[in-house]
């Protein structure tokens, strides 16, 4: 039985996992001048992936959390407090799904364009 939780791996991932790497993309989405849409899909998947690696953690952090002696263990993961921790995941799955979805759409607008430029008198073209 360990005395804490904040001296566990799975914590140090979480810091790793809701911190460093989101703000990381973050940072290079804002420095990038020009970016692909393949990165900009692939990062939107690497940021709903880490969102759910979030949540799993903070899951698993909270099962520990209630078989450590620490006070502040279960007043930082087992209580109502801890719901305020998934507004993270939720922020990354939501911007990941947005970036997708973004990609998607400008991807289908090029088509219907494609489609009435080829198929100028066609009846679905309007």
């Amino acid at each position: 039985m360990t005395t804490t939780i904040f001296t566990e791996l799975r914590f140090w991932l979480l810091i790793i996992f809701s911190l460093v790497i989101p703000f990381g993309i973050y940072g290079i989405l804002l420095v990038k001048r020009a970016i692909s849409r393949h990165a900009v899909l692939i990062l939107g998947f690497v940021l709903v992936v880490i969102a759910g690696i979030d949540v799993y953690l903070l899951r698993s952090l909270a099962a520990l959390a209630k078989h450590t002696v620490s006070l502040m263990d279960d007043a930082v993961f087992v209580s109502e407090i801890s719901i305020a921790l998934y507004i993270l995941p939720a922020l990354f799955a939501g911007i990941g799904i947005n970036m997708i979805s973004h990609i998607l759409i400008s991807h289908l607008v090029k088509a219907e364009q494609r489609f009435k430029d080829e198929h100028p008198k066609d009846e679905w073209s309007e």
